[in-house]
């Protein structure tokens, strides 16, 4: 009679046991911290293109510390993304700390719900230098959009094929308030990892009618070679003024922890008034020292008739950067 009362006690603890633990949820702390030294090659000039900063930087300088809270529940989750310093400030000026916060629920295993400000869907390069394979980022990553904060709507179709819709705030809005009641519609489609981009509507800085459209994609052109691909463009009536551009990323792993890319970039912004082209050119070494730390070093050229920098037609910058992920 004990053995049994012992056994069902057991049973029953382990039964209780298994229902905490799987009401508890999944808790995760990542991200990431880079600093970097960069120089403008010209003797005695002064400013670096490319590299993502509200402080231009000649000497040794600060990215940014990224701290990514997320729990998940059953079919539900949240997302905090904090993110502090210079380049944080750069691409996320409207927004303070706050790089995402979203709350999201997996309504099936094909549809899944998001509310709240996220990070682009739009474009190749991200905010996180983690992210991305240059430290530097191209003219079409500045030319935006960064971040949207609104409601969207991830459908995947198969494991090849995916939708996603959204509906935000003005994208140069994105603080969490929406003072004009204007919107910006969002389209996705991607196959294969190929994906084509869209969003339309108000941008926040006083025009409603903005037109973006951008392809993103890549191939592996063999077992150690990648091409990526990032083609751009923008327009609004009202504010007689656009964008165009492409960027492609020539990538060559050589072992496990070195790789060796070049991004050449030809970028164009246009208006009634004329147009301005200009082209970039970065050479780029990845160095893994461990599986958290990255050491990335950069050559960029930078070359227009139709912009100055630092008061001339070309600039040469080398960087080098460390990047850290957890």
């Amino acid at each position: 009679m004990k053995k049994i009362i012992f056994t069902l006690l057991l049973a029953t603890s382990l039964i209780v046991t298994g229902q905490e633990k799987e009401e508890k949820g999944t808790f995760t702390l990542s991200g990431t911290v880079d600093v970097y030294h960069s120089s403008n090659l010209k003797s005695g000039a002064l400013g670096s293109v490319g590299v993502l900063s509200d402080v231009p930087a000649n000497g040794f300088g600060l990215g940014m510390v990224n701290t990514v809270f997320s729990y998940e529940k059953g079919k539900a989750g949240v997302v905090a993304d904090l993110a502090y310093g210079p380049r944080a400030n750069a691409a996320n000026a409207y927004t303070g700390a706050i790089n995402q916060l979203y709350a999201y629920y997996q309504a099936s295993e094909k549809v899944t719900l998001t509310l709240g400000q996220f990070n682009t869907f739009y474009g190749y390069e991200v905010i996180s230098p983690a992210g991305n394979f240059n430290y530097s980022v191209s003219y079409l990553f500045n030319a935006g959009p960064f971040s949207h904060t609104g409601f969207k709507l991830d459908y995947a179709a198969s494991e090849d094929l995916s939708f996603m819709f959204a509906l935000t705030n003005p994208h140069g809005i994105t603080a969490g308030s929406n003072p004009t009641n204007d919107y910006q519609l969002g389209f996705q489609t991607g196959y294969k990892g190929q994906y084509f981009n869209l969003a339309y509507g108000a941008d926040g800085f006083g025009f409603t009618d903005v037109l973006y459209l951008d392809y993103t994609g890549g191939f592996d052109l063999s077992d150690s070679f990648f091409l990526g691909i990032n083609a751009a463009y923008a327009n609004s009536s009202d504010a007689d003024s656009g964008y165009q551009g492409v960027a492609l990323y020539l990538q060559n792993t050589f072992s496990d922890t070195f790789s060796l890319g070049l991004r050449p970039e030809f970028y164009t912004a246009t208006s009634g008034a004329g147009d301005a082209s200009q082209s970039a050119y970065t050479l780029t070494a990845n160095k893994s020292l461990t599986s958290s730390l990255n050491i990335i070093a950069e050559l960029r050229y930078d070359t227009s008739d139709d912009v100055t920098f630092f008061g001339d037609k070309n600039v040469t910058g080398a960087t080098l950067a460390a990047v850290y992920s957890f």
